[in-house]
């Protein structure tokens, strides 16, 4: 482990926890130019989050100490998360220690300690988003592992730094089982970030909502802490994409031996580039898409399952005949 490894894995973390508010503006503004409404300002979330910063924290009488804590947890696990995500370099000394099964397991922690504190005060509103924050990670995470597996059997790992690396080696070649598990996790990264067609980020309608109905009780620099958990979970979602589908332009541990950080730093424009692309593309999803009733959420996300488990049936069938 050099010195130029550990420094380009603190740049990744850093680079992650302060563009990941950007994205949620960007993705924001492209969804009101597509429905001819006057855009926020792209700096705006960071405005919201310096204004909640300032604010003083209300707490509920019978609030626990979770209920204090989970905040620092959310926001911990997901910027533990983007230091094992490739997003500029997959010269990574996090993503040794842990896979992209591992990763799964990170996101399902900060979900179950977020619904522990949505029931921990006791409210209807609480209690019912947590239940159904529950029940669609319950669907959503097998899919999503149908789809690493895809990546995997492709590249002879779970790592996703490893992942990343032999995608971009291999020469131009079609592969049929990426595909079916692109459309997978499209599907799989609306759910889990409480996105249109599942959820409304935009929304305070006590019948539909699910990740708001968890966050009331909160304020303050706790409610700063989760937004911004938020925006980085979408913006983690956004490299685990761009590494299983889209990994040409990350700086690597060998091909840029002689100047590492030249790499490093054309890698970050072009990261910027890809995330334009993406969150362009999100705000089209969800300017075409409506809402659907919470009961139809169960078939969508069991689509996203079966379409992984296709492509990853298709990649055994094709290479696996092969060899």
């Amino acid at each position: 482990m050099n010195s130029v490894a550990i420094l380009t894995q603190a740049l990744e973390v850093v680079a992650a926890i302060a563009l990941a508010p950007m994205l949620t503006g960007w993705v924001n503004q492209c969804r009101a130019w597509l429905s001819n409404r006057r855009a926020p300002p792209l700096l705006q979330p960071y405005r919201a989050l310096r204004k909640l910063l300032h604010k003083d924290v209300v707490l509920a009488e019978n609030a626990s100490p979770l209920f204090r804590a989970v905040p620092y947890i959310l926001f911990g696990a997901m910027a533990t998360a983007a230091a094992i995500i490739p997003s500029l370099s997959t010269d990574l000394p996090f993503g040794t220690a842990a896979d992209a099964i591992a990763l799964v397991g990170l996101f399902a922690t900060a979900r179950v300690f977020i619904a522990l504190a949505a029931m921990d005060v006791g409210t209807a509103f609480g209690s019912l988003g947590a239940r159904r924050e529950m029940m669609i990670g319950f669907l959503a995470e097998p899919a999503l592992l149908m789809v690493v597996f895809t990546a995997s059997l492709i590249c002879g790992s779970t790592a996703l730094p490893t992942i990343a690396e032999t995608l971009v080696g291999r020469s131009l070649a079609i592969y049929p089982s990426l595909a079916f598990a692109a459309v997978a996790f499209v599907m799989v990264a609306l759910a889990e970030n409480a996105r249109i067609p599942i959820d409304n980020p935009t929304t305070h309608l006590e019948l539909t909502m699910i990740h708001e109905a968890m966050v009331l009780e909160y304020s303050g620099r706790h409610l700063a802490l989760i937004e911004w958990a938020s925006a980085l979970k979408l913006f983690n979602y956004a490299c685990i994409g761009i590494a299983l589908f889209g990994p040409w332009g990350l700086s690597g541990s060998t091909a840029e031996a002689t100047s590492p950080m030249l790499a490093l730093g054309l890698a970050l424009p072009v990261l910027g580039l890809k995330l334009m692309l993406l969150g362009a593309g999100l705000a089209l999803m969800e300017t075409l898409s409506a809402k659907l009733r919470l009961f139809r959420a169960p078939e969508y996300l069991a689509m996203a399952f079966l379409l992984g488990v296709l492509g990853l049936l298709v990649h055994l069938l094709l290479w696996g005949g092969a060899q």
